[in-house]
């Protein structure tokens, strides 16, 4: 078939009966492909990139299979645009998946089975669902002899439900080649239908990611026998840290694409907007002090109050939100958990060190704010460092781009709204972004009320129905054309 020539026959859907199959059985086929990361390294994505690279070939593309270890195999090629010099578009998704337990679930979490209009699985919405999407997109073209605007890289890795080492991290670093010219980047988790529970249905579309701050803390104390008093107990001062981080309520720090969605919602709600006001440069602390320090006091406390007053503000905005505030209320503050404690080796035997780990997460603008409060939460007695540290990121919702991912939901959704946030987690955008990349979250599934797609995410009885797999093929072949 020739290629569509006018602006048109551009718009039109390209997306047959073929392609809307395929996106169906490319997940199937994924899920029963066992690609379980259990960090440390050990992983496998070989079959699956090996899978992914010959329906790549079969669509007349050129993939290349790269790795840094043997089985950490990361799929890469690219689509001649229409204008050559055009800057270029990633398309980024990952092959790996978490752990999963069989017993637990209802299905064998590799069986890939399709029941009752679901496809059951690991993966089947994080996110081989979204690879398969891709694929099927990419085949339509080629069938319909249909060439985007602009060249897209095509990038399927492995390793990120890790570290990302193994995956993105390998290719920004080894080949930044294989990216030339990409300014943007389109991968997960976004566009998914999500019910507040008034018949409104929300597609939040992520312009942005909190940082992640991986911590080990480390306490020194004198080591003795169990029965005698010692004031230089290192569990004691562990703990007395770890107390004190994970109680700590952090101040609001409202990121534009944040501020954004709030202001969104705002008025889809008919809820008055507070004054969200110019937010401080600087957290409390954080400013060097003025020679008086009357100055310097008086400064320090209309920080505080100022900080107080905007993380009033935004909680009751939040509050009167009602379940829609979901999406932003994460993402409107660092925060900082601790999830893991070792010390000691019997009990009658008071260790000389202790260790425990905190998994920090930072807004984008956050990152003074968060150090320098772990530095007082921690005390002179407690040492922390990174173990893993991802910047935020944070992406423009008012151009283009935004626009067109936008009206491309809204055409196969036209009662729904779209609103922008900030993804709590971290994904592969973090690594592209090293290369100049602007990353957004778009990956759409149109679900059906009472699916709790959140808890889906490294959930038991991960699935996603057959029809948002055909939603989000549609939508992905409109949005990608149009940029």
């Amino acid at each position: 078939m020739a290629e569509p020539r006018t602006e048109a026959e551009r718009a039109a859907p390209h997306v047959d009966e073929t392609a809307l199959a395929e996106s169906v059985r490319f997940t199937s086929d994924l899920i029963r492909m066992d690609t379980t990361n259990r960090g440390g390294g050990e992983g496998a994505e070989r079959p699956a990139a090996e899978y992914v690279a010959g329906l790549l070939a079969e669509a007349g593309l050129d993939p290349l299979i790269l790795e840094k270890a043997p089985g950490r195999a990361n799929v890469v090629a690219r689509i001649a645009g229409r204008e050559p010099g055009a800057d270029a578009l990633l398309v980024h998704g990952h092959l790996d998946v978490v752990p999963a337990e069989p017993a637990e679930w209802t299905v064998h979490p590799f069986s890939g089975e399709v029941r009752d209009g679901v496809v059951w699985g690991r993966g089947a919405v994080d996110m081989k669902n979204s690879d398969a999407m891709v694929l099927a997109v990419v085949r339509a073209w080629a069938r319909a002899g249909v060439r985007p605007r602009r060249d897209i890289v095509l990038a399927f890795t492995a390793d990120e439900e890790d570290t990302a080492e193994f995956g993105s991290g390998f290719l920004v670093a080894q080949r930044p080649d294989l990216f030339e010219g990409c300014t943007e980047a389109i991968g997960e988790s976004g566009a998914f239908t999500f019910h507040p529970g008034d018949g409104r249905r929300l597609y939040p579309v992520a312009a942005g990611e909190r940082g992640t701050a991986w911590l080990t803390l480390t306490a020194r104390g004198r080591a003795g026998h169990g029965s005698k008093i010692n004031p230089d107990n290192a569990v004691t001062r562990l703990a007395a840290a770890v107390t004190r981080i994970g109680e700590h309520s952090w101040p609001v720090r409202l990121s534009p694409v944040v501020r954004a969605g709030l202001t969104e919602l705002a008025a889809l709600y008919g809820v008055p907007l507070p004054d969200l006001g110019a937010e401080p440069a600087q957290a409390p602390g954080e400013a060097r002090a003025p020679a008086d320090p009357q100055d310097w006091e008086r400064e320090e406390r209309e920080k505080r109050e100022e900080r107080e007053k905007l993380s009033r503000a935004v909680d009751g905005l939040l509050a009167a939100l009602g379940p829609a505030a979901s999406l932003l209320a994460p993402t409107v503050r660092n925060s900082a958990n601790p999830t893991m404690l070792s010390a000691g080796y019997k009990v009658n035997v008071i260790p000389g060190g202790a260790t425990g780990h905190v998994d920090g997460r930072v807004v984008p603008g956050g990152e003074e704010e968060f150090t320098a409060t772990l530095d007082r939460l921690t005390g002179p007695e407690v040492d922390w460092s990174f173990l893993h540290h991802e910047i935020p990121l944070q992406a423009p919702v008012d151009g283009r781009t935004f626009g067109v991912l936008r009206d491309a939901l809204l055409r196969f959704d036209p009662g729904a709204h779209v609103v922008p946030y900030c993804m709590s987690g971290g994904t592969d955008a973090k690594q592209f972004s090293r290369l100049g990349l602007a990353g957004y979250g778009f990956m759409p599934l149109r679900l059906p009320e009472g699916f709790d797609y959140q808890a889906m995410f490294h959930g038991v009885d991960e699935r996603v129905p057959v029809e948002a797999l055909h939603f989000g093929t549609r939508v992905l072949d409109h949005a990608l054309r149009g940029l």
